[in-house]
């Protein structure tokens, strides 16, 4: 058996570069499988392989090795063994990563990635569907509909795929019943009319036994549809890159002598020729293409997927991460969108946490300010919620540091496509599909003031910034910060202390004491800190702020400097002695819930600019220490 056809054989044995050349030529279609544990996956990929006889001599000996020391099903040869290649899945007899194989017909070349079955791996599943045309479903003709062929659709459908098969497997053992089928075929269309699905072809097969893989069976006489192959290499499933405008995100600046400067990337839509009118952004500035460079020398057109070397007419400032965009159709710019969006992460989603956007080359600090709703991906209706679990899927308001360049998923799925990384851990913990620029993106600017922070913080003869206090409840933050607001009032600065409980009776007595309220809760006094700042005064900021990620959100709210934080790291132990509204007593009774230091974490700060353990000094002692550094670093001026 051999991996080519016997017309590829033929081809090659008249003329090698003539069969290259109808090889090259032949389309490309990407697909997925998918669908819930034990539906079939693997062995249908498998035997669309083995019966098509795309392999080679030496993979169906390991097949058939492999089967005999891991196979699931018998004498027979278990195909999934082609693409389960992680050991734990062959021990477990699941998929667990995306597995890509490439294949070829004499019609079409293919591109198939077999993807986890398993609800906690629909992460990986997702990654599979971001760059596929059509998705095969499967559903066990036993079991009909399960929530992972709900939660597939859903996210197959979200992911821009407009075309998927329904293939009904497992046939054989309900003795190929055409009223087992149609049921499942009606349950199926019922619930993916909403889904924006351009076609569902549902397929009665049997991947183990090969019924309908290849070419029809007289199993099924009641089919009157194609087998699954011949289905694929006929099917057209998307339009034309090329059409699409010119986008191509800049990933180098290619500056190799004085008398060559060319931007390099690869295109990711539309078609480009020299004497092209390009803009790019943010800069919006506008130049024409010189030429266009590539390994093999100068070529007059480049096209999709291309990675190509522009030079301009024009010397404009261009950088890493910038999108060079056709000049009559650029990307929208914002700084603020709304997005779909699944959460990869084992740890919530907070909307008012600070995350790292990655698009195109781009990457940006981020906050989601709003969890607008929660996907239930059974029924498709609209749920709320505070946070994003592991999987879920929600709609959310984004606001970026600094503009991108972006198109619509729906219009463009390569620059409209974006993936959220953890600031701390660099893990990937969501990927987004772009919607909508929001309307206040474009038209709330900052306005220009004749009195400036300077000016104002000059009249009260002191140095702006905010003493942010944070420790364990009990630890003494209130009482320090108390004593150094004294002292600055007698020395005659101008300072103003936000507290957490005082704050809790206005600004933000809307909130509880989750984990998701905690992140708005420092949201919103971070913000405030930031105008009593851009006021001119010394605000003293008393909160237990627990987590790391807000604290810092703070801090680079502000400019270098203006961020002053001080750990009062007094132990729990004491704390919890000290205990002065009794509030660790009834925590550990379990009649207050998510109390810091007891059922809810406290992160440490780890550079803080002062560390007070209240426990070894007295708060006089610790206030007098902070006024001190005041004074040292020019805060309090002469």
């Amino acid at each position: 058996m051999s991996a080519t056809t016997e017309a590829d054989r033929e081809l090659i044995n008249d003329d090698v570069v003539a069969y290259l050349s109808a090889h090259e030529r032949k389309s490309m279609l990407r697909f997925i499988t998918c669908g819930s544990v034990d539906d079939g996956k693997s062995t249908l990929i498998g035997r669309l392989l083995y019966d098509s006889k795309l392999l080679y001599d030496d993979q169906v000996s390991a097949l058939e090795s492999d089967t005999k020391k891991h196979g699931t099903q018998g004498e027979k040869i278990d195909f999934a063994l082609l693409v389960d290649g992680l050991a734990a899945e062959r021990e477990q007899g699941i998929t667990i990563d995306v597995a890509y194989r490439f294949f070829s017909t004499e019609k079409r070349k293919f591109i198939v990635a077999d993807t986890p079955g398993h609800e906690q791996y629909t992460r990986n599943m997702a990654t599979g569907a971001s760059t596929a045309d059509l998705a095969i479903i499967l559903v066990d003709a036993r079991k009909g509909l399960l929530t992972q062929t709900y939660r597939h659709s859903f996210i197959a459908s979200l992911l821009g795929i407009r075309h998927v098969i329904i293939a009904i497997n497992k046939m054989d053992l309900v003795d190929y019943a055409q009223s087992t089928f149609d049921q499942i075929e009606a349950d199926y269309r019922e619930f993916a009319k909403e889904l924006g699905f351009e076609s569902i072809t549902c397929i009665p097969v049997s991947a183990l036994e090969g019924v309908n893989i290849t070419t029809k069976s007289r199993e099924t006489p009641w089919y009157n549809g194609a087998a699954l192959l011949p289905y694929l290499e006929t099917i057209s499933v998307r339009g034309n890159l090329s059409e699409k405008p010119f986008r191509m995100p800049v990933q180098w600046v290619n500056r190799p002598n004085l008398d060559f400067r060319g931007f390099s990337g690869t295109i990711a839509t539309g078609t480009v020729k020299p004497g092209d009118e390009i803009v790019v952004l943010p800069s919006a500035k506008r130049s024409k293409v010189q030429s266009i460079v590539t390994m093999d020398g100068n070529i007059d057109k480049a096209t999709p997927d291309m990675a190509v070397t522009l030079t301009l007419e024009d010397e404009i400032d261009i950088s890493r991460g910038d999108v060079i965009c056709a000049g009559k159709a650029p990307a929208e710019q914002t700084d603020q969108f709304a997005a779909h969006l699944l959460w990869m992460a084992e740890e919530k989603l907070f909307p008012g946490r600070q995350y790292l956007l990655k698009t195109a080359n781009r990457i940006v600090p981020v906050t989601i300010t709003e969890l607008k709703h929660k996907i239930n991906v059974n029924t498709l209706e609209h749920m709320s919620g505070k946070t994003l679990e592991l999987n879920e899927v929600g709609f959310c308001n984004f606001n970026l540091a600094s503009p991108i360049a972006f198109d619509a998923y729906k219009e463009n799925r390569r620059t409209g496509s974006f993936i959220l990384i953890d600031r701390r851990t660099n893990a990937t913990i969501g990927a987004g599909m772009i919607d909508f620029s929001l309307r206040r993106a474009k038209n709330v600017h900052w306005q220009d003031l004749d009195v400036n922070k300077t000016e104002r913080a000059s009249a009260k003869n002191q140095k702006p910034c905010v003493l942010w206090f944070t420790g364990l409840s009990g630890s003494g933050k209130s009482t320090v910060a108390n004593l150094v607001e004294k002292r600055l009032h007698d020395l005659g600065r101008h300072t103003y202390t936000l507290d957490g409980d005082n704050v809790r009776h206005g600004l933000n007595k809307d909130l509880g004491f989750t984990d998701a309220d905690r992140v708005e809760n420092i949201r919103r006094v971070g913000e405030t800190a930031r105008l009593m700042a851009d006021a001119g005064l010394i605000v003293l900021v008393s909160f237990i702020s627990p987590f790391q990620s807000e604290r810092r959100m703070a801090r680079e709210l502000l400019p270098e400097g203006e961020f002053i934080e001080v750990y009062v790291s007094t132990p729990l132990e004491v704390c919890e002695q000290r205990d002065v509204k009794g509030l660790y007593a009834r925590a550990r009774k379990g009649e207050i819930k998510n109390f810091t230091g007891i059922d809810s974490a406290y992160e440490a700060p780890e550079n803080a600019e002062l560390d007070l353990n209240t426990a070894e000094i007295s708060a006089e002692v610790a206030a007098t220490k902070i006024v001190d550094y005041l004074e040292r670093n020019g805060y309090l001026k002469a």
